[in-house]
């Protein structure tokens, strides 16, 4: 198992890799339709989105933790 500090990295990591491959098979599907090699298409195109979007939700979470607080009645 893994331990409880890394929940967030963690939970990250897994949220950027399921909204990262949601979001670049749609825009995939949209660029080229449904070729033949679709598949290797899209895991390029993730793989790529996966690479930014995981940094990025490290970076962002908070800023979107903080924004949250002070929008949401105490």
């Amino acid at each position: 198992m893994i331990p409880a500090r890394f929940a967030p990295v963690l939970f990250g990591f897994i949220l950027s890799g399921l909204m990262s491959a949601i979001v670049s098979g749609v825009a995939t599907l949209k660029a080229v339709g449904l070729p033949p090699g679709f598949a290797l298409q899209w895991l390029g195109a993730w793989l790529t989105s996966w690479s930014i979007a995981f940094p990025s939700v490290l970076v962002v979470a908070p800023v979107a933790r903080r924004a949250v607080d002070r929008l949401v009645r105490h």
